[in-house]
């Protein structure tokens, strides 16, 4: 650090050019090679690693702390902390903070805060997208309520942001207490399967109040948030495959809400036939078959990111191209669970609609569901108020929406997955597809229970009372009749009938009623 007796001895050029040295060390030499250590990149490398190469523009490189006490009067580290600034990303413009672990471990304080909230506030007013880079021990102790203060401040334009600028959190170190709500308000994050750490409470609290035995693995790394709790929407080994894989996420999403997503050149055929579908798909409903299959034939060939794929399987969402353009995907996975909806699976979907619809970006819905998982836990953990998100969700989204039946569709699945009834623009199904209240073993049973046992051939019985429900009522004629579908198609034609439909749709303007906000069943 420059003294004061040095500074009489400089020129104001010298002493720019000493201030910025400094505040590039960050936390010094030592420090950089523990980051190192622990297999970390510092701040700068990471901002580096996101970017495209010198368009970083630094704000705030020689803002310091004010706190006086506990020896924080003799350390005053250019930057506090955190490196703030913009940038681009494939030439669009992204405003970006790094938390910086070698200076005071990136623990928040006042200035720290204040920093992260001017970023954000630029954001917001310039309309492009936020990506913060957590590494932070959390809240400074030494500045007391004045750090609680600055993640309110923080929280409150999270908050203000949504919906208006994509938000991305990247987990690279730890992230703990107050500092994990920040993430979760934002659109998606990311963590390293290595160093990323999130809890509320660390395991000594835990050890203390609960008696439960628990190491920082166990209780919030990358796995535990990306297959269990649903936070992590992305996980890679490596920081620099984990930051390729934001600006990846970036090429799908317009800069902020009243942009539309970006388009490009399509590689792939506008008239490009599907007939793979058939070999694909079994025809009999019950057995199962991989939807990613179906997404890889029907979209861009080779555009199909997925988001939160190791969590609630059972539902497939994600992003992809079709004829060049930005699309949205919700579709059941009938190799899990057999495509039943749950409290996870919807909790999952109704996120990625809203994220979606917020944006302008067009959802389409592949629809291969038995119904919502049956069962105590489900009913107790309010599966009514989980899958409500999912009907909000859709009934409350503008944007062009398509949906494709292809086997079955039934009870509150068939409602929730999209339906006309919902508002759908454009719905499909595939000639074999089964809409109901039930699947036709359980409605006979309830039908034709006395009849089926007291015939002499009770299976037989069985077997063509199931054949004339799903003739007179399951079939997809019986919807289309009702104008509930807008066609049958044949499995070859999906992608044509999805790009066609998509045209259709380009200028969709749906008026709402006036009201502040909505009640999602939260």
């Amino acid at each position: 650090m420059v003294q004061i007796g040095q500074i009489q001895n400089m020129s104001t050029k010298d002493i720019l050019v000493s201030k910025r040295n400094e505040a590039a060390l960050a936390g010094g030499v030592a420090q950089t090679e523990k980051q190192h250590a622990r297999g970390k990149n510092t701040a700068r490398e990471r901002i580096e690693m996101l970017l495209d190469d010198d368009t970083f523009q630094e704000v705030g490189a020689f803002v310091t702390h004010r706190a006086v006490g506990l020896g924080m009067e003799k350390n005053h580290p250019l930057g506090d902390g955190v490196i703030t600034g913009w940038g681009k990303v494939d030439g669009r413009l992204v405003y970006v903070y790094a938390q910086d672990f070698t200076i005071l471990g990136g623990s928040l304080g006042e200035s720290h805060g204040h920093k992260i909230a001017k970023i954000m506030d630029l954001a917001i007013e310039n309309g492009a997208p936020l990506i913060g880079m957590n590494d932070s021990g959390g809240a400074r102790i030494q500045e007391g309520v004045d750090s609680l203060a600055a993640y309110g401040e923080i929280f409150y334009r999270n908050t203000r942001a949504s919906g208006v600028i994509p938000q991305i959190s990247v987990i690279l170190g730890p992230c703990a207490g107050g500092a994990v709500y920040s993430p979760g308000i934002t659109d998606f994050v990311f963590m390293t399967e290595q160093n990323a750490y999130m809890f509320i409470t660390g395991p000594e609290v835990v050890r203390a109040v609960t008696h439960e035995e628990v190491d920082f693995d166990t209780l919030g790394n990358a796995a535990v948030h990306h297959s269990k709790s649903g936070v992590a929407h992305f996980t890679s080994a490596d920081e620099k495959l984990l930051l390729q894989q934001v600006r990846v996420l970036l090429s799908y999403l317009p800069g902020n809400n009243l942009e539309q997503p970006p388009s490009i050149h399509a590689q792939d055929s506008s008239k490009r036939l599907t007939p793979e579908i058939e070999k694909i798909v079994p025809e009999e409903p019950n057995r199962p078959y991989d939807v990613h299959e179906v997404i890889d034939v029907v979209f861009d060939q080779d555009t199909f990111l997925e988001v939160q794929p190791d969590y609630a399987g059972n539902i497939v969402v994600g992003f992809a191209r079709l004829n060049g353009n930005s699309v949205g995907i919700v579709a059941n996975q009938p190799a899990v669970l057999a495509g039943v909806l749950d409290i996870n699976a919807s909790d999952k979907a109704a996120r990625f609609i809203r994220f979606c619809d917020a944006f302008h970006i067009p959802l389409i819905t592949l629809i291969d569901t038995p119904g919502f998982l049956p069962g105590i836990e489900q009913e107790h953990n309010g599966i009514i108020r989980h899958g409500a998100k999912m009907i909000y969700a859709y009934a409350e989204a503008t944007v062009p929406k398509l949906a494709l039946i292809m086997r079955k569709a039934y009870g509150g699945a068939y409602i929730v997955m999209s339906s006309k009834h919902l508002r759908s623009d454009l719905n499909f199904a595939w000639p074999n597809a089964e809409i109901a209240v039930m699947g036709p073993e359980g409605a006979v049973q309830i039908v034709f229970r006395k009849e089926i046992e007291s015939s002499e051939n009770p299976a037989e019985t069985r077997l063509e009372k199931s054949r004339q429900y799903r003739e007179e009522l399951a079939n997809p004629y019986v919807a289309a009749s009702r104008g509930y579908l807008d066609d049958v198609i044949y499995l070859e034609e999906t992608r044509i009938r999805f790009i066609k439909g998509l045209e259709s749709l380009q200028s969709k303007r749906q008026s709402v009623p006036q009201r502040k906000h909505g009640n999602i069943p939260l």
